[in-house]
């Protein structure tokens, strides 16, 4: 038998240096990201399904997206605009898969955008069982004192405000059995130094989870988060780590190398099927080795 070794499954060597400006464009990263376009196979798992997901142009919320419509789900994408062309390539994959793709672009400092996109969602799929809070704003600083004003507002707008707002509206639709999936960090428990005000978000991102779970539980609704280690994306070039860093970025893990969007897309499945009916209030460490507990 042939087993897949996990050091050697996806790149494993060195990333070149490549700033971007943020939100970062995934077609232009060297290497491109597998977000699972023709690795990741479907089973049905979420047949009938509606889904949206934030950030779904690119990195973990585009492997989700694909892995959804593979899965046999509609689903809709939220996205900033100025990735347009990323976002328009994951609409052909899940169209080629079979099912409606929904592209909502927009700002998530927006809080109208926030509330709005679920409309829209709900409106163009004629329903919405799955909402995946994905999108995020991660911006390094070593020093405390050059922590702007403005990164600061910015951080907590799109990464903890706006999914209190898509939930507020989400909630105006689900019925029982629907699932909400935020995608956390494990900055949230093992926070970096030049991190500060994205680990702060990310530890929101869990205690909000675990108190929705409790909320909503009655209602029948499920609440998980899944919590990333180093993952090849957009943020990570376009401001998210320091470019002197990438070469090496993910070698200090167990498996010695960094995830590919596509390898969280099981996680991601699992949490929006009805596989994982008894499952919330949890959060799901994806890492490559590093414990979040």
């Amino acid at each position: 038998m042939t087993h897949n070794n996990p050091l050697k499954q996806f790149f494993n060597g060195d990333f070149e240096e490549q700033p971007q400006e943020y939100p970062g464009i995934q077609k232009q990263m060297t290497p491109v990201p597998d977000c699972g376009e023709e690795t990741y196979k479907g089973a049905n798992k979420l047949k009938g399904k509606k889904a949206l997901v934030t950030g779904g142009d690119s990195g973990i919320g585009r492997a989700a997206a694909i892995a959804y419509a593979k899965e046999g789900a509609d689903v809709a994408i939220a996205y900033h605009p100025d990735e347009q062309e990323d976002a328009e390539e994951v609409k052909a994959v899940i169209e080629k898969a079979g099912q409606k793709a929904v592209l909502i672009p927009g700002d998530l400092r927006d809080s109208k955008y926030a509330k709005q996109m679920v409309k829209d969602a709900h409106s163009q799929l004629n329903g919405l069982d799955i909402l995946v809070l994905n999108a995020g704003m991660q911006q390094y600083e070593y020093e405390i004192e050059n922590l702007a004003a403005d990164q600061l507002t910015d951080t907590f707008e799109v990464n903890v405000f706006s999914n209190i707002y898509s939930i507020q509206e989400a909630l105006q639709y689900f019925e029982p059995g629907a699932s909400i999936i935020v995608t956390a960090s494990i900055q949230g428990v093992k926070p970096s130094s030049h991190l500060v005000d994205y680990a702060m978000t990310k530890a929101s991102n869990i205690s909000m989870t675990k108190s929705l779970a409790a909320q909503l539980g009655p209602k029948g609704i499920r609440v998980n988060a899944v919590a990333p280690g180093p993952i090849w994306t957009p943020l990570q070039v376009s401001g998210g780590q320091p470019q002197e860093s990438l070469p090496k970025f993910g070698q200090n893990q167990p498996l010695q190398r960094a995830g590919q969007p596509v390898e969280l897309a099981d996680v991601y499945v699992l949490l929006a099927s009805d596989n994982a009916s008894y499952i919330t209030g949890q959060v799901y460490g994806v890492t490559g080795g590093a414990p979040i507990n």
